[in-house]
């Protein structure tokens, strides 16, 4: 900050704009479009008796008197000033906007200039003023220089400027100055000119405080934040030692704080800062008399400034944050890219899920389920696919969790039935002669939560004519065992329907075989899992099968048939396992041996054939 003595030099050139003056010094030039009107009192008398520092200057710029006034202010003789140049007095020539307006003004040409200055007195007192240059009403020669003292006023201004800007609790930087420091930051004269061009964000929210703060009281968490804020300043200033800034402690709201490295060296940095904060948060704190332990999770995000934007930084912060937590907390996670792309395109497809629906993005896809002893198409299942524009064909695993996360699975599982029902009753009709194939469809719990999934059941069947026998409802084995309430009344009377339920990836959930015997279940689908130690040749002698894996799949194909169901064997893709399977009574199979899934007119071609194995419905 440059402060000029108020000692006048001689007269010169204006110098080039001040770079090192605050920010809070403010030059404001207000261009009235007429000048004031005479005053009718002799100005002169006005002029010694006011209590407002004043002085005539004329058209060069130099004292030609001052009253008392503004001698008091200035701490200089009232007699020393006349003949003094006005522009030093006040410093009007430290930057060039200002220097020239006041030319304006003294030549006539421009009717006031008012401005603020810091002036520093001979002893060592600096002072903030408000300076006005006006013409002299009736005076061609001269102008009214006066000087008023807003010192006061400024110190107000920075005290209630400091209060809006910092945390009560912690005195720390609010959000609001954070984000003002950010952005000057990222400013392309902050980082062109000097530095790494680099910046970095810590960006932390403390594991377990809310339960602190619910039990023990907001007065003992404030005192806990007060804490934790100055933990993580020594942590800055521990940081800065031996680099050109310090960084940032800034608290961004409830349990949220942000460290901030302008021109920062690397990732490296702020993992070092990121692991110090960690050490530090996670030692007991002492307050109230009693010991009270939290941990962080902490996103780091480190960059070129260049083409970043503060909204950008924050989001990136925010989702590294959100990782840390999802990774299990207590924790410091760097920024991912290709991570961060993952979740925008899940993002993306979960905000498309519901008008896709609308446009008819879906389709379904048949996969035949095969007879084991006679080789023939019993039945599909309808699998469904996204026909994306942007990302292209998308199998379920893609979308059907974002659909059951915001509930779009119900539209889409009432779209799928019916299509599939419809799909059904057509392949029946084309084909009189051979006996009628069944279609299994997956239903997910929120199906049948979030909807009147019998109603819609009775509703689809009565709409397309199809029987009830030929449509199998899939649902997975930990959504069926231990089910109560309104799960399991909806699948009694979807049974006592004549639909057939299924339970899918039957051996991989709670296995409860117990309750098995009191559920409404007809099918029993094994899980890819078991089939797949089948697939060995018993040719081959450098590979044998393991003997368990028939004897565990053999055990529970034997128990479904005494309770009256039949299995479905998943993932058959060689004539070996085929031949295992049938050996020990599994009824029917499904796998890439058969068919891969395929659209409708490819299962209208496997309908009558005497055998759909070795992978006949193949496309």
């Amino acid at each position: 900050m440059r402060e000029r003595a108020v000692s006048g030099t001689s007269e010169g050139p204006a110098p080039a704009a001040d770079l090192d003056r605050p920010a809070v010094t403010e030059s404001e030039i207000d261009t009235p479009s007429r000048t004031e009107p005479p005053a009718h009192p002799p100005y002169r008398s006005v002029f010694t008796a006011a209590p407002l520092a004043m002085a005539v200057v004329d058209r060069e710029g130099t004292v030609v008197s001052a009253n008392d006034s503004l001698a008091a202010l200035l701490g200089t003789a009232p007699d020393e000033l006349a003949g003094a140049v006005a522009a030093d007095l006040v410093d009007l020539t430290s930057d060039a906007r200002t220097w020239h307006a006041y030319r304006e003004v003294l030549r006539g040409r421009q009717s006031r200039l008012r401005c603020t200055r810091r002036l520093k007195r001979p002893d060592g007192h600096s002072l903030w003023v408000q300076v006005t240059v006006t013409p002299l009403p009736g005076e061609d020669r001269a102008v009214l220089l006066s000087v008023a003292d807003i010192s006061s006023r400024r110190e107000l201004q920075a005290r209630l400027r400091h209060l809006q800007m910092h945390d009560p609790v912690t005195r720390l930087p609010n959000r609001t100055l954070f984000f003002e420091r950010l952005s000057a930051a990222l400013e392309a004269e902050s980082y062109e000119q000097s530095g790494t061009g680099r910046i970095g964000l810590c960006y932390l929210d403390l594991d377990g405080f809310k339960a602190i703060n619910d039990t023990l009281g907001h007065r003992v968490g404030d005192r806990l934040l007060a804490a934790v804020a100055e933990r993580l300043t020594h942590c800055a200033d521990e940081a800065g030692h031996s680099r050109p800034s310090i960084p940032l402690v800034a608290r961004l709201g409830g349990d949220e704080f942000a460290l901030l490295v302008e021109d920062s060296t690397g990732t490296e940095q702020l993992a070092e800062l990121a692991e110090s904060v960690l050490e530090a948060v996670q030692h007991p704190f002492d307050i109230a008399g009693q010991r009270l332990s939290v941990s962080a999770s902490i996103g780091v995000v480190e960059r070129h400034a260049a083409g970043t934007t503060p909204t950008a930084l924050m989001q990136a912060a925010d989702t590294t944050l959100y990782w840390a937590k999802a990774d299990g907390k207590s924790r410091w996670t760097l920024f991912d890219p290709e991570r961060n792309a993952h979740r925008m395109t899940r993002q993306a497809l979960a905000s498309a899920l519901r008008p896709a629906i609308d446009r008819g993005e879906f389709q379904l896809e048949y996969q035949p389920l095969v007879g084991m002893e006679d080789d023939r198409l019993h039945g599909v299942e309808a699998l469904i696919r996204w026909n994306h524009p942007q990302f292209g064909v998308l199998t379920p695993n893609r979308f059907i969790g974002l659909a059951e996360e915001d509930g779009s699975i119900v539209p889409l599982g009432r779209w799928v039935l019916r299509t599939a029902c419809r799909q059904a009753r057509r392949w029946q009709l084309d084909h009189p002669d051979e006996p009628p194939i069944f279609v299994s469809v997956n239903v997910a719990v929120r199906q049948v939560w979030d909807s009147d999934l019998v109603a819609d059941v009775a509703q689809t069947l009565a709409e397309t004519g199809l029987a009830p026998h030929l449509l199998q409802l899939e649902l997975t084995e930990s959504a069926v065992m231990g089910s109560a309430g309104l799960p399991l009344q909806a699948l009694k009377a979807l049974s006592d329907m004549g639909v057939r339920i299924a339970i899918d990836d039957f051996g991989t959930g709670y296995s409860n075989l117990a309750y098995l015997s009191r559920l409404p279940v007809s099918v029993l689908k094994l899980d890819g899992t078991f089939v797949r130690g089948f697939q060995y040749d018993d040719r081959d002698t450098t590979t044998r099968p393991n003997p368990a894996d028939e004897v565990v799949v053999e055990a529970m194909i034997q128990l479904a048939h005494r309770l009256g169901l039949t299995v479905t064997a998943e993932c058959v893709e060689t004539s070996a396992q085929a031949t295992r399977l049938r050996r020990i009574g599994c009824d029917t199979g499904q796998g890439w041996l058969y068919s891969r899934p395929v659209p409708p007119d490819r299962i209208s071609e496997l309908l009558g054939t005497p055998g759909v194995q070795a992978g006949v419905g193949n496309p």
